[in-house]
């Protein structure tokens, strides 16, 4: 397999490979969405939340937003975010406050919540390590790939929880 033309910019990575077959750049493609381990919120514990949005949905929300990943993984998984607001606030992902400077969201304007004067919200959410075959807020990025005769051209663009680099090369490991 020969792999040419690499270029990065932000959270996306194209390249060219030469030397595969259509069912190894399947292959590839399906094991970088499915595969590769990925931190998510699993579960969380609501100590209050005078909103107007239920209990499930802020869980489903928060479970969606992407969190740093880091290469090394610790063996035990007892990271919590904590979030204690009060309205009137637009609440963010930073506002998620970790117990492992490690271990935060990807980005710090994902909005979780509008909140109105005289609400509140105090919740803890466990960390997960999890892949995207078991639910879709534990996959990575999208890989896609188009071809002719036998080349092929790459797309692999990552939610930020690792550098897409990262992301493509996982395969080999």
């Amino acid at each position: 397999m020969k792999i040419s033309n690499q270029a990065s910019n932000g959270n996306k990575l194209s390249f060219n490979a030469e030397g595969i077959t259509v069912a190894f750049a399947n292959a590839f493609r399906r094991y970088a969405m499915v595969k590769v381990p990925i931190l998510a919120i699993g579960t969380a514990v609501f100590y209050d939340n005078i909103t107007s949005i239920f209990d499930e949905y802020l869980s489903h929300r928060l479970g969606l937003i992407p969190l740093v990943t880091p290469s090394k993984l610790p063996k035990e998984m007892d990271v919590i975010l904590s979030l204690d607001v009060v309205g009137p606030k637009i609440v963010l992902s930073k506002d998620l406050k970790s117990s492992d400077k490690e271990i935060v969201p990807a980005r710090d304007e994902i909005p979780i919540i509008n909140m109105k004067e005289g609400q509140n919200l105090r919740l803890e959410g466990k960390v997960q390590l999890g892949t995207g075959k078991e639910h879709a807020k534990f996959q990575a990025g999208i890989v896609s790939y188009g071809y002719e005769g036998d080349k092929f051209r790459f797309k692999v663009e990552s939610f930020y929880q690792m550098e897409p680099s990262e992301l493509a090369w996982q395969l080999k490991s």
